[in-house]
């Protein structure tokens, strides 16, 4: 029975860790499609843009949840059978040390993005609209916080990289 929750937990981390890479990896995509067409408001396109990066939120957060409640689950899953924690390998302990690390990293990077920027982008866009020009310094202003949104997303995708990479090492045991 315990590898069988084991099974199902990593399986269930995984897809989160794959989750956390992937919306970072097709949100820069996205930014970087809507870069060729230049910092001018293009209603049409750019709330097909908005609507997609901040519907992202949502799974993004699920993701984070599910990757914290998978990752306490496995060392307790051990801890119910066994009655004492694993003991890890100092290659282990430093990879667990580097996930948690970059995991926190990205909570905070999202966190910034979620609750301070796209609020602030979505009001921006709600003053916009297709049938008249954007005030030009209206428009700046928006196309200046998305790059600070793009420049986060950048970094949240590398943080990613290294999470998934970290727990590549996690599986070295003590033999």
């Amino acid at each position: 029975m315990e590898q069988i929750i084991q099974g199902v937990l990593l399986a269930l981390h995984n897809i989160a860790l794959v989750g956390c890479a992937a919306a970072p990896f097709y949100n820069r995509n996205l930014v970087k499609s809507r870069g060729q067409y230049g910092p001018k408001l293009s209603y049409k396109l750019d709330k097909v843009v908005e609507d997609t990066l901040q519907g992202n939120a949502p799974y993004c957060i699920f993701f984070i949840i599910t990757l914290f409640v998978t990752g306490i689950g496995m060392p307790l899953n051990y801890y119910l059978f066994h009655e004492t924690f694993r003991e890890m390998h100092i290659v282990s302990t430093v990879a667990l040390v580097v996930k948690l690390v970059f995991v926190f990293g990205m909570v905070i990077i999202m966190s910034m993005i979620f609750y301070k920027i796209n609020p602030v982008l979505s009001k921006m866009f709600a003053n916009f609209s297709d049938e008249n020009k954007p005030d030009p310094v209206a428009e700046a202003g928006f196309f200046k916080l998305r790059a600070r949104r793009k420049y986060l997303c950048e970094i949240c995708l590398v943080f990613a990289i290294m999470v998934l990479i970290s727990s590549a090492f996690l599986g070295f045991s003590i033999q």
